[in-house]
């Protein structure tokens, strides 16, 4: 592995005039140089290498990049076989660094250790179904809780005997080493002493998303004092509880199919629904939910329904984790069973029919329900119910999608008898303290890759919003320095500002996203960089570390505007792009902004239509607001440009 100074020297010192000059004819054209395309064959020249950006840019073929990717293109070379080219060429001295045998040996660590998983696994399996003990104990304790031998099978249930050593005697007379016993947590070590970690309890293996055995966790049955309830794997090189969801495995294609997720507490909770027909659903392994947890499932849904059970401190106690849902962006809803039951109970009294139609009839949003529960506590207590708008506002507050917070301001503002303005400033004042300490901790920029190249995602779905998009990036990589839009506030005081900040203040203003990941993670760092104050450095995204930001960025930087042949022989005055930047900038942004609307009017439309299929009388009043807010954001549209003097 070339380590990260040598690559850097061999950036500053490659010249890609010189290096592309090898293989191709270049003639000068104004600051840049074109040839014939070396990729196809062609008659007139359309591949230009810019030696001010560092980049070339076939447009007959459509490659492009930087001096490396020609000479992986061109000479079919690997990524670190073009560095040793230029290194040679330069004369520049390759450090290398070679995979170290500790590093082999933890990857030969993690193999060993989900092997021995999947062996304890099949024993666990083998005891229950095959050992007097493990039927009389653990078969019947799954019997009584109406799980069928199917469901049993599915998530691979077991147990473990009450021989302190058994697993680990017999782990060990398999060939298995007790160093990896004790690294994977099934074996304990005391003084002399190997025992097992899980003896005489019920077990449930955890599995990773591929179906991995991670980790287990284990229920004793009999009533000791001494002993924990329920125990979990520790933490080790393959089990890390805060990234793994319990029944995720099982779940994720249902997730999707219903772009859906129940979320509840235990492993009973989840095989119960899953037997119930819910098969949508996880659990967050007995840890308080994570935002790695909440993000996993952000991979296959944004509408997570959290399931509880009566008992109000621990709904109150789950706050915490439902306000780290709302700031992923998700969308919750809640459903509390009535007192005494728990999703487990519940779904082994009740039909699929009867446990569907309570869960439609008493889903609620989040703040909503955090409201009224708060409400109950804080009746003619003006202390409590100062504390009640704090709590509610932070919720809120932590929502990303602007016009969500909007209609629940709104709502919330008349539950709990307050001026609206009051809640937004309080939440302006949320927002910015949480924006500063996060900028504070978070430097992206740095000015070349530490690793080779990896890509966020090969390719990319050609999205309805693509197009503008993409625009608004190249206005961005290609003029967001450019000094050239002057803006007036309220105070009529005139400010000259860069094209970055405008499009910045402008996008940031309202909320909007971007949908492709490749572009939105361009605009983030863009986005980064104009908070600290710094110059977008093209440079950083033509060599970014991951090659489908370069490859885009030397697309969108290699795009050119040339004159017409005609108007060029006739000598006639054209205005070129750069040169319309004050008109052509507030035209896109606005475009991008009507896109974007237009698009969550019709969304909300439709969920409209489904919340009025199903009589959710909740969510057709919040539906209903985020349609009038939408629709004033689009009529407000229109005019934004007069409100603004932009010379």
């Amino acid at each position: 592995m070339i380590d990260h100074s040598t690559i850097s020297r061999i950036f500053s010192a490659a010249d890609i005039v010189e290096v592309i000059g090898e293989f191709v004819n270049l003639k000068r054209s104004g600051q840049n140089y074109k040839g014939l395309s070396p990729f196809t064959n062609e008659k007139t020249p359309s591949f230009f290498v810019s030696p001010a950006k560092g980049i070339f840019k076939c447009f007959s073929s459509g490659i492009g990049g930087n001096v490396v990717t020609f000479l992986m293109e061109h000479e079919k070379l690997s990524y670190p076989e073009a560095l040793k080219y230029l290194a040679r060429k330069y004369n520049i001295e390759i450090t290398e660094k070679e995979v170290t045998e500790e590093e082999l040996q933890q990857i030969d660590d993690r193999e060993s250790m989900l092997a021995l998983n999947l062996f304890a696994q099949k024993y666990y399996s083998d005891n229950l179904y095959n050992t007097e003990e493990g039927r009389a104990i653990g078969l019947s304790y799954y019997h009584e809780r109406e799980f069928r031998d199917d469901i049993i099978n599915k998530f691979q249930l077991g147990y473990s005997r009450e021989q302190k050593d058994a697993l680990t005697k017999t782990a060990l007379n398999n060939g298995y080493k007790m160093n990896y016993l004790l690294k994977t947590g099934l074996s304990i070590q005391k003084e002399d002493y190997h025992f097992d970690r899980f003896h005489g309890r019920i077990m449930f293996p955890i599995h990773g998303l591929s179906g991995q055995i991670l980790g287990f966790g284990a229920r004793i049955l009999k009533k000791d004092e001494k002993s924990a309830k329920y125990l979990n794997s520790p933490e080790s090189d393959v089990y890390h509880k805060s990234n793994i969801l319990y029944g995720i495995y099982f779940a994720r294609q249902s997730i999707i199919k219903n772009d859906k997720c129940y979320l509840v507490e235990g492993y009973t909770d989840v095989i119960s629904m899953h037997q119930a027909g819910f098969e949508n659903v996880i659990a967050s392994s007995g840890t308080s939910l994570t935002v790695e947890q909440i993000r996993l499932i952000k991979r296959f849904t944004k509408n997570v329904t959290v399931l509880y059970d009566g008992d109000d401190a621990g709904i109150k106690a789950s706050m915490r984790g439902i306000d780290l849902i709302l700031e992923e962006g998700l969308n919750v809803k809640v459903v509390l069973f009535p007192e005494g039951e728990d999703p487990d109970s519940f779904a082994r009294n009740k039909s699929a029919t009867g446990f569907t139609d309570f869960i439609r009839n008493n889903e609620s949003d989040f703040i909503t329900f955090k409201t009224r529960l708060l409400i109950k506590d804080s009746k003619s207590d003006p202390i409590k119910h100062a504390t009640l708008i704090t709590d509610v506002v932070h919720s809120i507050a932590v929502i990303p999608d602007g016009i969500t917070r909007t209609v629940y301001i709104r709502q919330c503002s008349k539950m709990l008898d307050i001026d609206e303005r009051m809640l937004y400033a309080e939440i302006r004042k949320i927002r910015r303290k949480k924006a500063e300490q996060k900028y504070h901790y978070n430097q992206v920029y740095t000015n070349y890759p530490e690793k080779e190249s990896k890509s966020i995602q090969k390719t990319r779905p050609d999205t309805e919003f693509f197009t503008i998009e993409r625009d608004i990036i190249r206005i961005l990589l290609n003029y967001g320095n450019r000094k050239a839009i002057k803006v007036t506030s309220g105070t009529n005081h005139e400010e000259l500002i860069s094209v970055a900040q405008y499009i910045v203040n402008e996008i940031e203003s309202d909320d909007l996203e971007f949908k492709d990941p490749v572009l939105k993670t361009i605009y983030s760092e863009i986005n980064q960089a104009i908070f600290d104050g710094k110059e977008i450095d093209e440079k950083y995204f033509l060599f970014h570390p991951d090659d489908e930001i370069a490859r885009i960025s030397v697309d969108l930087l290699a795009t050119t505007h040339q004159l017409s042949k005609i108007w060029e022989k006739h000598e006639t005055f054209v205005e070129t792009e750069d040169m319309r930047l004050k008109e052509i900038v507030p035209e896109t942004v606005n475009a991008f902004k009507n896109k974007k609307v237009v698009a969550l009017i019709k969304e909300t439309q439709q969920q409209l239509r489904v919340s009025q299929e199903n009589n959710d009388a909740d969510n057709i009043l919040l539906l209903q607001q985020r349609f009038i807010v939408l629709n004033e954001l689009k009529k407000n549209l229109s005019k934004s440009l007069g409100d603004r003097i932009i010379i």
